[in-house]
């Protein structure tokens, strides 16, 4: 379970951890929305979720607080990007310029990126509350739970780094799950 505000890379991290541990990836904002930037209810919202939380293996990153009590109950690791407010507005400017027109990968078809004066406003207001909701959440995590708390891209690097290192001497303990 990856959480975090925007921008603060929960998207690729979900990727690369999928990738190394041979898990499927699933983006919250897929759930969130529908072709066209349509939002879907959040009551369809917490039945998709849900099917997730069934599986037995998944990485699963973003939001929809409705859904986190049930995925942190099924969650073996809860991963937590706490980055700056500053760098999280440069990545989404980044991202945004990069996929300009276009739906980015963790995105439903026909969501081109674009700037978006409101989702800037929306980061900035949050920057405290938002932090506050993802830290609530992850000192509910239960002892036989991994955590990792993650404020910088270079604590990221280090991780996916011993992941990696992990996973090539086949240690992660996932093969049979």
């Amino acid at each position: 379970m990856i959480i975090g505000q925007p921008g603060s890379g929960k998207s690729t991290l979900a990727r690369e951890v999928g990738e190394i541990a041979h898990l499927p990836v699933f983006h919250m904002d897929h759930i969130h929305w529908q072709p066209g930037w349509v939002e879907r209810s959040p009551d369809e919202k917490d039945v998709l979720c849900s099917q997730i939380h069934s599986m037995d293996r998944w990485v699963f990153e973003g939001g929809h607080r409705r859904s986190w009590p049930e995925r942190l109950a099924r969650a073996d690791t809860v991963i937590w990007l706490d980055m700056p407010v500053t760098l999280r507005l440069w990545r989404v400017t980044r991202r945004t310029l990069r996929y300009n027109g276009r739906s980015r990968p963790d995105l439903p078809p026909d969501c081109p990126e674009r700037l978006n004066a409101e989702f800037y406003g929306f980061i900035w207001r949050t920057r405290t509350s938002g932090r506050e909701k993802c830290a609530a959440l992850f000192d509910m995590t239960r002892e036989d739970q991994a955590r990792h708390h993650f404020t910088s891209a270079k604590a990221v690097r280090g991780y996916l780094h011993a992941l990696r290192y992990v996973a090539r001497r086949g240690n992660l303990g996932i093969s049979h799950r």
